[in-house]
C-alpha cells in the first residue's frame, strides 16, 4: 500500500530510505506499467492507412492565390476595383483595389498541377500531393482560426489533432515521447503553447516541445555532480511522493503527466540525443533538405529531425513558426519570395525522403496554415486575412497523389467547388489514421466531445480525398 502523504514524517522518510529500497523498486516497476497503459499502442476502429503525421504549421495565413491557386483574372484587373460584390475585410479601412499575383506558375509533375515559381522543390513532389484549393474556415481572426485549425473549435483550452491522434493510437516507442513539437528558434508562434495541448484529455497527451540547440529538453540532463545511482533513487522517491498525492487527487492529471513523464525522461536520457543527432546522416540526405544552406539550413534541420522521430515511432510531430510570418499585411510579394525560400526545399525533402525509405505510405505529411488571404491589396502591397477560401496540401498516409481538390471562384477569395471544411478535413485526416471522429470522444461538459464536435458540425469523411 502506498502511505498517504501525511505520513512521510522524519522518521519514516529515513526508516523507508534505509532499508526499503526494494518496496521503492517495486513500486516503480509496477507503477511504471500502470501508467505507461495509457498511452500504448490502441488498435482504432478500423485499418489504417497511416499511422504517423507531421504538421508542417504555417502561421499567418499563406496567400492561395500567390502559391497554390492561379487566378488570370488577379492579373487582368490589377489596380482596379474589385467586381466580385462585397468582401468580408478584416480591416476594412485599408482595403484597396484589386492586387494581382507577382509571380508566375508553372505545371509540376506528371500530374500537371499549377504551382508558383516560388516553389519549385514543392512542384518536384506534385505527384505526391492532394493540393486542396477549397478550403475554409469558421473564422477571420489568428488566435480563433488557430484553434479551430488545431482543435476544431473557436474556444481556447481544446485538445489538439495531435493529443486525440495519441489518445487514439497511444505510442509505438516508450523512450521517446509520442508526441513532439520542434519549436522555432527564435521563439513561439501566435498563440503559444496553446497550440499543442491537450486541453480536457488528460495532461499525458500535450505535446513535448522540442529545443533548438545542445539541451532540447528541460531539466533531462542529470546535474553535474550527482551520481547516475543517487538521481534513479531521488527520482523513484520522488515518484513515490508523486503516487501518494495522485491517489488523493485523481483528478490531477497534470500529476498524473508528470510521473509518467518521470519515467519517459529516464528513458529518453539515451533516446533523445540519439534521434536528434544528424552525425549520420549521409551528405546526400543533408544536401536534399538544404542542411549547410544559409537560407534553408533552420528549418531543414526540424524536417529531418521530423522524419528520424517518426521513424523511431513516434505519433505526431510539428513544426512551428516564430510569431506569424505569413501575415503578409504589406510587402505580400517581397514576404513570399524570403518564406518560400526558407521553407520549399526542406518541406519537399521531407516527403521525397520519407518516400525513398519507405515511410510515405504510413505517414501523412500536412503543410497548412488557418486561413487564406484577399485578392484586394491591403495598403499598398498586402493582403488581408479571408477565411472563405484557401489552399493546402497533404502527401501520404493513403492520400490521392497527384491530385488537386476543389476550386475557389475567379478572383481566389470563396471556395465554390467540392468544399471542404476544417472539420471535414479533421474526419478525412482521422479516417486515414483509422479513427473514427464520431467514435473517438471524451467526456467533456456532460457529453462525448469530439475533435469534430460532429453532432453540431455534420462532419464527414472526404472520401475524394483518400486513395
Amino acid at each position: 500500500m502506498t502511505p498517504s502523504l501525511d505520513s512521510w514524517t522524519r522518521r519514516a522518510f529515513l526508516g523507508r530510505s534505509a532499508g526499503g529500497l526494494g518496496a521503492i523498486a517495486l513500486t516503480h516497476l509496477l507503477g511504471g506499467r500502470a501508467f505507461a497503459a495509457d498511452t500504448r499502442p490502441k488498435p482504432g476502429n478500423f485499418q489504417p492507412k497511416a499511422k504517423a503525421v507531421i504538421s508542417l504549421f504555417q502561421h499567418g495565413g499563406p496567400s492561395q492565390m500567390d502559391l497554390f491557386d492561379p487566378k488570370p483574372e488577379l492579373s487582368r484587373w490589377d489596380g482596379k476595383v474589385y467586381p466580385g460584390g462585397a468582401l468580408e475585410v478584416h480591416f476594412d479601412k485599408q482595403a484597396g483595389k484589386v492586387l494581382g499575383a507577382p509571380y508566375q506558375f508553372r505545371a509540376s509533375g506528371q500530374c500537371g498541377t499549377q504551382l508558383s515559381e516560388l516553389l519549385p522543390h514543392t512542384g518536384k513532389i506534385a505527384d505526391e500531393m492532394t493540393l486542396i484549393r477549397s478550403m475554409n474556415t469558421g473564422s477571420v481572426d489568428h488566435e480563433s482560426a488557430l484553434r479551430i485549425m488545431h482543435t476544431g473549435r473557436f474556444l481556447a483550452g481544446l485538445p489538439g489533432l495531435g493529443s486525440w491522434a495519441l489518445y487514439g493510437l497511444g505510442t509505438e516507442n516508450e523512450n521517446l515521447p509520442a508526441y513532439v513539437v520542434l519549436t522555432d528558434p527564435g521563439g513561439l508562434p501566435v498563440d503559444g503553447e496553446r497550440n499543442w495541448s491537450s486541453g480536457f484529455l488528460p495532461a499525458l497527451y500535450q505535446g513535448t516541445p522540442f529545443r533548438s540547440g545542445p539541451s532540447p529538453v528541460f531539466n533531462l540532463k542529470t546535474p553535474e555532480g550527482v551520481p547516475e545511482r543517487a538521481r534513479s533513487e531521488q527520482l523513484r522517491f520522488l515518484k513515490q511522493i508523486n503516487e501518494a498525492h495522485a491517489l488523493r487527487y485523481p483528478e490531477n492529471t497534470e500529476l498524473s503527466a508528470r510521473i509518467a513523464n518521470f519515467e519517459v525522461a529516464a528513458r529518453m536520457q539515451s533516446a533523445v540525443p540519439e534521434a536528434l543527432d544528424l552525425s549520420g546522416e549521409s551528405k546526400a540526405t543533408l544536401n536534399l533538405y538544404g542542411v549547410g544552406n544559409p537560407t534553408t539550413d533552420e528549418y531543414a534541420r526540424r524536417c529531418l529531425l521530423a522524419r528520424r522521430l517518426v521513424e523511431r515511432g513516434v505519433r505526431f510531430v510539428q513544426l512551428f513558426l516564430n510569431g506569424q510570418p505569413w501575415d503578409t499585411h504589406d510587402k505580400n510579394a517581397e514576404r513570399l519570395k524570403g518564406l518560400c525560400a526558407r521553407t520549399d526545399q526542406p518541406s519537399a525533402a521531407l516527403v521525397q525522403d520519407l518516400k525513398q525509405r519507405g515511410l510515405l505510405d504510413s505517414t501523412v505529411v500536412l503543410w497548412t496554415g488557418e486561413f487564406g488571404r484577399l485578392p484586394v491589396s491591403q495598403g499598398k502591397d498586402g493582403r488581408d486575412h479571408n477565411r472563405h477560401g484557401f489552399s493546402l496540401w497533404v502527401a501520404g498516409g493513403g492520400f490521392k497523389r497527384g491530385y488537386v481538390h476543389g476550386a475557389t471562384d475567379e478572383f481566389g477569395y470563396k471556395s465554390i467547388q467540392d468544399v471542404v471544411p476544417v472539420h471535414d478535413f479533421h474526419a478525412t485526416l482521422l479516417q486515414a489514421l483509422g479513427l473514427d471522429h464520431r467514435k473517438l470522444s471524451f467526456p467533456h461538459e456532460g457529453r462525448a466531445t469530439t475533435l469534430t464536435d460532429a453532432d453540431v458540425t455534420a462532419a464527414k469523411v472526404n472520401p475524394a480525398l483518400l486513395a
